[in-house]
């Protein structure tokens, strides 16, 4: 199954309705950072498929229901969406032991990890792993992580 940003959406709104049938559209919006004309288009679609049954509770008042279909394609799609998150957390190791592997080619075990964040802590994780010394020494080879990438920079500095 393909990643989009409605395959995510679409897991969110099954998991927040199979939650509470009673969320309103705005509150929906508002968990998923989203318009609500967009949680509108969402709901449709799900509607339309055969996912979500829609029901008045009163006059003003929705309540939304989760098919059996619904829950099929909510398990399938949390199914991908991890097997998408080991994947890049496997990507992100392969390609920080790459660069580790260029540092120990030097005869150096001491790397500066910079950068915060979910990326930084696989990164973190792998150069102890891997045996590297985590120092702030800037001397040092630097691991730099800017969201997605990860850069080594091998020249040391000299204004540390």
């Amino acid at each position: 199954m393909e990643t989009t940003p409605d395959t995510e959406r679409e897991l969110s709104l099954l998991e927040q309705i199979e939650q509470d049938p009673d969320v309103t559209q705005a509150s929906l919006a508002t968990q998923l950072g989203v318009a609500v004309g967009t949680v509108n288009w969402h709901l449709k679609r799900l509607i339309s498929k055969g996912y979500v049954k829609v029901k008045r509770a009163e006059r003003k008042k929705l309540r939304y229901i989760i098919t059996p279909e619904g829950i099929a394609l909510r398990a399938r799609l949390t199914v991908d969406y991890v097997e998408r998150s080991f994947n890049l957390y496997r990507k992100i190791r392969r390609r920080v032991k790459e660069q580790l592997e260029i540092v120990r080619d030097a005869g150096l075990n001491q790397i500066c990890l910079q950068g915060q964040g979910d990326v930084a802590d696989i990164c973190r994780l792998t150069c102890i792993e891997q045996g590297f010394e985590l120092v702030e020494d800037g001397r040092t080879p630097v691991l730099e992580v800017r969201g997605m990438k990860i850069l080594l920079n091998m020249e040391h500095r000299d204004d540390v």
